[in-house]
């Protein structure tokens, strides 16, 4: 006899999927601004005590050590964090980050531990936002400064979850989809009474890595983990790996222009009131 496998639990399946494939890549090719952004949005300086939540390989982290911060990079899947941290050790003034294993929805730190935190487009990803935004809110000291970068649902990421969606299994009850960090009335209403002098704005990072539609979905389906479990599973069923196969490449088509793709994404900052 042989005992049927338990299904992993959420956050284990979670891990593994950011752990899929090479986020490295996505992070280092396509979004590498995106870290000057966050930090210069949140004004980072010498001395801040900065929490980078849902940090990956270090793409918002990294940046902020290197404009004098104290920097805990905090992530859930270890193998992000590994790539973060070997990145780090050759950067002069990033070497002391501190590198975290941690869960978005329940941070191992205490009540107003840092002057900032911040997430590039990673707290997002966590399934239950109240969860995450009310961790976020904890950890930040009164008057301390909170900075987020999302996709929006209406811009190209936003879309292209959309698109995968009818091809993944429903998720948990009472999860969230992550685009809705990108909405600004949403993350108002998860924030709350608890933030003050809150600014909004949306924007858009230029993408000239694909020539065609096919170019990025490949792109995706060899790099990006959510891409990758949609494809496995849906894995022996060719016609809908056909289907899916051709929504993501018109997805992309439709966004190209002149080999350039513009993908929006909302910085929010605020400060702990």
């Amino acid at each position: 006899m042989t005992a049927t496998p338990v299904q992993p639990d959420l956050k284990a399946r979670h891990r593994a999927m950011w752990g899929l494939g090479n986020y490295a890549r996505v992070a280092d090719e396509l979004i590498p601004e995106l870290g000057q952004v966050i930090v210069e949005a949140c004004e980072i300086g010498p001395g801040d005590r900065v929490l980078d939540i849902a940090a990956g390989t270090g793409n918002a982290a990294i940046p902020a050590a290197l404009a004098g911060a104290v920097v805990t990079a905090s992530d859930l899947t270890p193998e992000l964090l590994e790539i973060g941290q070997a990145r780090a050790s050759g950067e002069t003034g990033a070497d002391a980050i501190t590198w975290r294993v941690a869960d978005a929805e329940k941070l191992p730190f205490d009540d107003a531990a840092f002057d900032v935190v911040m997430s590039c487009v990673g707290i997002m990803f966590a399934p239950f936002h109240e969860k995450a935004a009310a961790e976020l809110l904890r950890v930040v000291r009164r008057g301390g400064r909170i900075g987020l970068v999302s996709w929006t649902p209406e811009g190209f990421i936003g879309q292209m979850f959309a698109t995968m969606k009818p091809f993944m299994p429903p998720p948990p009850e009472g999860a969230q989809p992550p685009p809705r960090w990108g909405d600004e009335t949403y993350v108002r209403g998860l924030l709350g009474e608890s933030v003050t002098s809150v600014r909004a704005e949306k924007r858009m990072v230029a993408i000239d890595s694909f020539e065609t539609g096919a170019e990025f979905r490949d792109f995706f389906k060899a790099c990006y983990g959510p891409t990758i479990v949609a494809y496995r599973g849906i894995a022996g069923d060719e016609d809908r790996t056909a289907d899916l196969d051709a929504a993501l490449a018109d997805l992309g088509d439709r966004y190209v222009a002149a080999g350039v793709m513009k993908w929006e994404y909302l910085l929010l900052t605020a400060v702990r009131s």
